[in-house]
């Protein structure tokens, strides 16, 4: 893990979680085994959906609120594994030439990250309809597929050496556009739940920027702090598209409003703002370095929160519970914290409750407040893996061959080519009722073909 994954920080016994795609539940691995939870009532109780016993896993992903989960293991880390946790059978497995880094999934795809490639696999047979080859070494997995059908992006890095995002249609299989997003490497992307915006950090840390996944229009440009650079752990929108929540490696939590009725008032009155903070910036940039006038332009955080100590990875989420709107910070020592969100900018987030995920019977703990408490108090469960991956040689494959003819094209940051496997291999039979597993509880009779 700590080569592979860049996660010096992730030590054995701690704990890895992941929300689906529609903060309606928590996935959360241990050595021992793998739970689902529902957030339905994390105001008070974390209700466990189910639990196994498994190899330690370092990812997971379900689909929304379906019996489907796609799991990668340590002990074989090329090997994608396709589950009916509901029925606890596996309906099929993929095997790639390399690691797996980054598993990601909506309702019409399934995506595989590898190093220097993507494979995208349609979500109702598991066949391969598209691979992207040779896009700029990602080492870290770094990509997001938007959950939305009607606008179904996938974006990654399109450099090693600066923050371009490549946005790609997973359905139509082609380059939708590049984005200039910064000028040093990405460290997080992650689209709104519309599909329509993504938000983007570099390595940097300092400023969030979300443009149109469409045009790539800078839409909203975020300032973190001015103090230090950070490493960016998380971004996430808000189900609702109004907030954009980040972590970083540091003991603060930004959560930002994203004002699009203000942005569109500003755009109006656009004229006299330019004519002061034009002279302003013509007087000053003689003076002081450029970016410093940028500044005056960047939106600050709605609310944030200092916790007690840095190097804690958080995964964080906005969504709303019971409709009252709730931030879900889950750490890697194994918590998730609840806490109301404020209506009124500046003011604290209350915590709500705070549930141990390592105990065995997973009931929530109640802590006694004194006074208010701010955000993130204390908390502190690895994101997207666990501790001890494997290096990248090691691994099983599945048997059978998904090879098939395939047309090499050339794309933005990576040749792509569609085909009915192109370097993945994996075994499953194939069967209708591979889709009843994808929408619930139907009886799943086996795998699709990787033929």
């Amino acid at each position: 893990m700590m080569s592979l994954l860049g996660r010096p920080d992730v030590d054995a016994g701690e704990v890895f979680v992941n929300f689906n795609q529609n903060i309606t539940s928590l996935a959360v691995a241990t050595s021992g085994g793998y739970s689902l939870y529902s957030l339905g009532s994390v105001d008070s109780t974390l209700d466990k959906i189910y639990h196994t016993k498994s190899d330690e896993l370092f990812l997971i992903e379900r689909l929304f609120e379906s019996s489907l989960v796609a799991i990668v293991s340590q002990r074989a880390p090329r090997k994608l594994k396709v589950c009916h946790f509901k029925k606890q059978s596996e309906i099929c497995n993929y095997s790639y030439a390399n690691t797996i880094l980054a598993v990601k999934l909506n309702r019409e795809r399934l995506i595989v990250c590898l190093e220097e490639s993507l494979y995208i696999h349609n979500i109702q047979d598991m066949k391969v309809v598209h691979t992207i080859r040779d896009t700029p070494c990602n080492p870290l997995g770094l990509c997001a597929l938007s959950s939305s059908s009607e606008h179904c992006y996938l974006a990654y890095p399109g450099s090693v050496t600066s923050g371009e995002v490549q946005i790609f249609d997973a359905i139509n299989l082609h380059a939708k556009t590049m984005i200039p997003a910064h000028d040093t490497p990405l460290a997080a992307i992650a689209f709104s739940p519309s599909g329509t915006e993504i938000a983007t950090a570099s390595e940097r840390g300092t400023v969030i920027r979300v443009f149109s996944s469409q045009d790539g229009s800078r839409l909203f440009e975020l300032r973190r702090g001015l103090k230090r650079c950070v490493s960016i752990v998380s971004l996430s929108f808000s189900n609702c598209s109004e907030y954009l929540v980040s972590s970083s490696n540091t003991e603060t939590v930004h959560i930002f409003r994203l004002d699009r009725s203000a942005a569109e008032t500003a755009d109006h009155g656009k004229q006299s703002t330019d004519d002061w903070m034009g002279f302003l910036s013509k007087t000053v940039t003689s003076y002081l370095p450029t970016q410093v006038t940028d500044v005056f332009s960047q939106g600050r955080a709605f609310a944030s929160v200092s916790l007690p100590e840095a190097g804690v990875r958080r995964m964080c989420a906005i969504t709303t519970i019971q409709k009252q709107l709730r931030l879900l910070i889950a750490s890697q020592d194994g918590y998730l914290y609840v806490y109301s969100i404020p209506s009124i900018e500046g003011a604290e987030c209350q915590l709500i409750k705070r549930h141990d995920l390592r105990l065995e019977d997973h009931y929530a703990m109640d802590i006694k407040v004194d006074s208010p408490q701010t955000l993130g108090l204390n908390s502190g469960v690895s994101i997207g893996g666990a501790a001890g991956v494997p290096p990248s040689g090691a691994g099983a494959g599945a048997s059978g061959s998904a090879d098939g003819k395939s047309t090499a094209t050339d794309k933005p940051g990576g040749s792509s080519s569609t085909s009915g496997g192109g370097g993945a291999s994996g075994s499953g039979s194939a069967g209708a009722s591979y889709a009843s597993a994808v929408k619930g509880d139907e009886p799943v009779g086996g795998g699709p073909s990787s033929t």
